[in-house]
C-alpha cells in the first residue's frame, strides 16, 4: 500500500501524468541501451565467423600452437633464419606463448636434436603465460621496469640474447593515432632495452602499427642495426596495420 499523502504513479502510454517524462527518458534510455547492446554482440558475433573460418586458426589448432600468430614468426623465420639451433631469444609480449613454442623449436631448447647446439628461450610478459617445456617465462612482469631487466639477465645463459622478438602490443583504445603512438613508444623502450641486453650483430624483430611515426622508429633502427627491412607476413591479416620491423646486425657492443 502506498504511503499517506503519496500517489503511485504509473507508465500509461498516452498519459499526460507529470511523471511521463520522466517515463519516457527511460523508454528512451532502454532502447539506446539495447540498441549498443545489439551493435556490439553483431560486432562480436562478425569477430567469431571470421575467427573460426581463418585457415591459419584452423592450423594453430592442428599443429598445437598457442595461437595464430605462431604462422607470422614461422613464414618470417623461413624467409629470413632469423633463429638458429643454438641462439639464445627474449620474447616480449609472450603470452599466450606461440612465439616461443617456434623460438623452442627452432632454437633446439629442448636438446631434441644433439646434433646440433642447444638453444634458450626466455619469454616476459605483463599477463600470465602458462608453462612451455624448453622456455623459461617472467610472468606478470613489466619489460620496463629495471627490476624484470635484472631478472631477466639473471636468467640468461651469457647476460645477452642472440634475438630479440616482440610481438607486443598496448591495450588499443580505439584510437588509431593514439594506438599507433603508444605502440612505437613500447617499442623504443625495447629498442633502449637492447643496449643492455643484445649481442653485437644480434637481431630484433618487432611489430608495430603503420602511422606517423613509424619513420620514426625505422630512423632509430638504422642508427643501431646495419641492416632494417620492413615485412608484411601473408598470416598477418590484411585489414590490419601491423607490420613488423627486422633489425639485422646490432651494432653496440
Amino acid at each position: 500500500m502506498a504511503a499517506a499523502g503519496k500517489r503511485k504513479t504509473h507508465c500509461i502510454r498516452g498519459s499526460r501524468h507529470p511523471s511521463g517524462g520522466s517515463c519516457r527518458r527511460l523508454v528512451s534510455k532502454c532502447l539506446h541501451s539495447t540498441a549498443r547492446f545489439l551493435k556490439k554482440t553483431g560486432a562480436e558475433h562478425w569477430w567469431l565467423q571470421r575467427h573460426l573460418k581463418d585457415p591459419f586458426v584452423k592450423a594453430a589448432k592442428r599443429q598445437h600452437y598457442r595461437c595464430r600468430s605462431a604462422f607470422k614468426l614461422l613464414e618470417i623465420d623461413d624467409k629470413h633464419r632469423i633463429l638458429r639451433p643454438g641462439l639464445c631469444v627474449l620474447d616480449c609480449g609472450a603470452a599466450p606463448g606461440a612465439w616461443s613454442q617456434v623460438a623452442v623449436e627452432r632454437v633446439n631448447a629442448l636438446g631434441t636434436d644433439p646434433a646440433v647446439p642447444t638453444g634458450f628461450v626466455l619469454g616476459v610478459d605483463l599477463l600470465r603465460i602458462s608453462p612451455l617445456e624448453g622456455a623459461v617465462f617472467l610472468s606478470e612482469r613489466d619489460i620496463a621496469d629495471p627490476s624484470t631487466v635484472r631478472a631477466i639477465q639473471g636468467l640468461l645463459p651469457a647476460e645477452k640474447v642472440d634475438v630479440v622478438l616482440s610481438d607486443m602490443a598496448p591495450n588499443a583504445t580505439g584510437i588509431k593515432e593514439l594506438d599507433h603512438q603508444k605502440l612505437i613508444s613500447l617499442c623504443l623502450g625495447l629498442l633502449s632495452l637492447s643496449q643492455s641486453i643484445l649481442k653485437p650483430k644480434g637481431t630484433m624483430l618487432c611489430k608495430f602499427w603503420d602511422g606517423r611515426e613509424s619513420h620514426l622508429l625505422q630512423n632509430r633502427l638504422k642508427e643501431q642495426f646495419q641492416d632494417v627491412r620492413t615485412i608484411k607476413p601473408q598470416a598477418s591479416r590484411k585489414d590490419s596495420a601491423e607490420s613488423y620491423y627486422l633489425a639485422r646486425l646490432y651494432k653496440g657492443k
